[in-house]
């Protein structure tokens, strides 16, 4: 019989699945373990559009809700502080943003 996660290991856990998924939506073939040792700024060395961030934080939400059971704004938020801290940065945020401001006029 294998032995429960603790709390910490599933949030361990939890930090790679997301930095992995995260890659896979940006379509890198790059994972957890290919950053893990690094200190410079990899997060800013890739980049995902904004409908692909979109997709991540949604993608998130749902497996942060399942894996760690938190409610869903707990997870929201907790997708919000994992984009600050490991997010990619995004390719067409100017765009991204003049076009809404565009349809929103």
């Amino acid at each position: 019989m294998t032995k429960r996660l603790s709390r910490e290991q599933k949030r361990e856990k939890a930090v790679k699945d997301l930095i992995n998924q995260m890659f896979v939506i940006a379509g890198y073939e790059v994972t957890y373990d290919d950053i893990k040792d690094r200190k410079d700024d990899w997060y800013a060395q890739w980049t995902m559009t904004v409908e692909q961030g979109d997709e991540f934080k949604k993608w998130g939400k749902k497996y942060l809700m399942k894996e760690l059971r938190m409610y869903a704004k707990a997870a929201e938020l907790e997708m919000q502080w994992f984009n600050l801290q490991w997010g990619l940065k995004y390719s067409n945020w100017e765009d991204y943003h003049k076009l809404n401001e565009n349809t929103n006029s």
